[in-house]
């Protein structure tokens, strides 16, 4: 009985310690899930870009079309049939060649015409030289009264004004003789060619065009269709870049010589044309080419940038909290004492963005009074929480912003984007643009 019961009570305290052991077990696996199970229940990850050294322009986008400096349209003040063409297509005149002759028959014979009625004016006026000189002589005599004498010399004066008006008219009509034969204007090369030998052409209201001489094809200029949003920041002297589908490949310059004030307005649209200089010495820009365009108007070199998104991006209510809890903890912390998640006065600043209202300017979300708080708040990681940090922003893009001052360095890393994993499920933080963004930046 004895060896009996002591095995029994062997038995039973082994038993008791595995039970123990697994009611630890138990214990620490709960606990285990309790701090650590639910603390990645809900855990943000960040996303982060670099603080780094470049360029940042600033550039508006437009389309035009290439055109010749100077373009004449040759056309003619006479009517006729096209003669002769001594003019092509892609032909090099200079100034006075001759282009078309058109047929000069009939204004030949109006000219004979006039010459004759110059002739006739001339006779009648040699008559009443004549009559005058006849009628003064019998008027010294006493034959013929003062009224005669007047009478002569009315007719006289009115033979002398005849013949000045068929003068004029001959002299019109060898104008008009001189214009059936077609000069060129300028010097360059004709570029089109709107008739053809045997065309009769009518110069009625207007005078129709035979040909298009652009003056010299190695300077042209663009003239671009720019947004009336837009136009304001276009200066002359601004560099231009542009392409055109002939050449993908190749980029050509410009620069601006010309804003327009006409507005132009298409389906409730205004549109004002930019004048672009264009120098073409290979020629191989054409008149007509569609050019897209970008002007460049305003610009930082070798500047201190950061991402864009860096501006956009504010930390959750849920770290905000985390943030106000550990600016507690650092003003109860003595100032001697050594790893503090961030400083009073920055963990102050983060947490004044939940607390203080929007009190306007460039970055208005500080503390209450102080003055010195202007600027916009980007968000860098300190000791795993985000940390504020105030920059005068200059220039931006679409993907970098200049930081005209700020304590953030070359090769700093800032905040650009979060997303928070639950489970299996992950919420990436975005913001809209259209809708207004909270503290910690933005465009202005």
């Amino acid at each position: 009985m004895t060896a009996r019961g002591e095995l029994f009570g062997k038995d039973d305290m082994r038993s008791r310690k595995l039970l123990l052991i697994a009611g630890a077990v138990v214990v620490a696996g709960v606990g285990g899930w309790y701090l650590f199970g639910r603390s990645t229940q809900a855990r943000t990850s960040y996303s982060f870009g670099k603080v780094d050294r470049g360029e940042v322009a600033i550039t508006i986008s437009a389309t035009g079309t290439l055109n010749a400096v100077t373009t004449v349209q040759v056309g003619t003040q006479v009517s006729g049939t096209i003669a002769k063409l001594y003019a092509d297509f892609n032909s090099q005149v200079k100034e006075g060649d001759l282009l078309a002759q058109l047929d000069p028959t009939n204004l030949q014979a109006t000219v004979n015409e006039q010459k004759a009625n110059v002739e006739r004016a001339q006779a009648s006026f040699n008559e009443a030289e004549r009559n005058i000189k006849r009628m003064n002589s019998l008027f010294d005599k006493g034959m013929i009264s003062q009224a005669d004498i007047d009478a002569a010399t009315t007719s006289l004066e009115s033979a002398k004004a005849g013949m000045k008006q068929a003068e004029a008219t001959l002299d019109r009509a060898q104008v008009n003789l001189r214009y059936a034969t077609i000069k060129a204007p300028i010097s360059g090369v004709v570029i089109s060619r709107d008739v053809d030998v045997g065309q009769t052409v009518a110069a009625s209201l207007s005078a129709p065009t035979i040909f298009t001489i652009a003056n010299d094809l190695r300077q042209m200029q663009v003239e671009a269709s720019v947004d009336e949003a837009d136009i304001g920041s276009v200066k002359d002297g601004q560099r231009v870049t542009f392409r055109v589908d002939a050449y993908p490949d190749q980029v050509f310059d410009g620069t601006v010589s010309q804003v327009r004030l006409a507005p132009i307005i298409s389906q409730n649209v205004v549109t004002y044309n930019v004048i672009i200089d264009v120098a073409n010495p290979e020629l191989k820009l054409m008149p007509g080419m569609t050019a897209t365009v970008t002007i460049e108007v305003a610009k930082a070199e070798n500047a201190l940038r950061l991402p864009v998104q860096a501006l956009k991006f504010s930390p959750s209510s849920d770290v905000l909290a985390m943030i106000a809890e550990a600016r507690k903890v650092a003003l109860d912390r003595p100032p001697q004492q050594p790893g503090a998640v961030a400083s009073t006065s920055d963990v102050q600043d983060s947490t004044s963005m939940r607390s203080q209202p929007h009190r306007g300017g460039r970055g208005g979300w500080g503390q209450a009074g102080d003055s010195t708080q202007a600027g916009t708040r980007v968000w860098t990681m300190e000791n795993g929480l985000p940390r504020p940090v105030r920059i005068a922003k200059g220039i931006q893009n679409s993907r970098y912003v200049v930081i005209e001052q700020s304590r953030l360095q070359e090769g700093d890393s800032v905040i650009v984007g979060a997303s928070t994993t639950s489970g299996q499920a992950t919420t990436t933080q975005t913001q809209n643009p259209f809708m207004p963004r909270f503290p910690g930046g933005g465009r202005r």
